[in-house]
């Protein structure tokens, strides 16, 4: 009853109540990403969502549009700035996923929406975690970490998707703020995490290395 009717309902009471709540602050943060990152002030990519259905993620961009002398995007850690760095750490530059949680691509709490490159690079028991509709607030978070290993955020992942309720909810949520601490006191906007595109293709390698190694 829970997951089929009243989360859908708090999503959309809470979603709209915030945006309202928070529309002078979308404004200050526009100006702010202007200002330090340029134009376009959102970033918005293709996400998978419940069922593995693709929609549009909107989030304020950290990053510039640096280029090199070619013309190719400079890797994302030259391209993140300061003020990038502050946003992601506060998350702050999820704030635009509130509009996605009114729509109803999104719930408060879930699995969080991963690019739709990623698609091919899931485990089959890893799939589950699109039986639910992503959220803002992963459950990763109830592991403690900032930046939890790809295996990790899977387990957590597909625990929710197995045993969504409000109680669980409300544990992610707490875990939430303990991580939100962390990550400014950690100055988590800087680090870089392997995409799992790349992750999954460095480990089918060092595999590979492994068997050569061990039939010589």
């Amino acid at each position: 009853m829970y997951q089929r009717f009243f989360k859908r309902l708090l999503d959309i009471v809470l979603a709209a109540f915030l945006i309202i709540i928070l529309s002078p602050f979308y404004l200050c943060l526009f100006v702010y990403v202007r200002i330090f990152m340029g134009s376009p002030v959102l970033f918005s990519q293709e996400r998978i969502g419940k069922n593995e259905k693709t929609f549009k993620l909107y989030k304020f961009r950290s990053m510039t549009n640096e280029t090199d002398e070619n013309g190719k995007l400079l890797d994302e850690q030259k391209r993140l700035t300061k003020a990038g760095i502050l946003l992601r750490s506060s998350s702050l530059d999820e704030l635009p996923e509130l509009f996605c949680i009114l729509a109803g691509k999104m719930s408060f709490v879930g699995p969080r929406p991963l690019p739709t490159y990623y698609a091919p690079f899931f485990l089959d028991k890893e799939r589950i975690r699109h039986s639910v509709c992503g959220g803002l607030i992963p459950p990763d978070g109830l592991c403690g970490e900032t930046t939890p290993e790809w295996e990790t955020q899977f387990e957590y992942d597909v625990y929710y998707a197995e045993n969504v309720s409000f109680v669980l909810d409300i544990k992610v949520i707490f875990a939430t703020f303990k991580i939100l601490f962390k990550r400014m006191k950690n100055n988590y906007g800087a680090e870089d995490r392997p995409h799992l595109n790349e992750y999954r293709k460095n480990m089918i390698i060092e595999q590979e290395n492994e068997n050569e190694l061990s039939i010589k």
